[in-house]
């Protein structure tokens, strides 16, 4: 496995850069990385989503879809 030291400032369009350079496995690794991390949801967004799920079961009709 190839490792790579950094000792660099960059912004986030510059890491963004960057991280577009790797190679697609490396890519993915880089995703993987990021998104399985446990993430907390605030409480309070965890209530709009409930209100809305409450919200389309009770009005069907309104969310359908074609």
């Amino acid at each position: 496995m190839e490792t790579i030291k950094l000792n660099i400032d960059l912004n986030v369009n510059q890491l963004i850069e960057a991280v577009k350079q790797l190679s697609p496995k490396d890519r993915l690794k880089v995703n993987d990385a990021i998104w399985n991390e446990d993430m907390e949801i605030p409480d309070e967004h965890q209530r709009i989503v409930l209100d809305r799920i409450a919200k389309a079961k009770k009005s069907r009709e309104t969310f359908r879809l074609g």
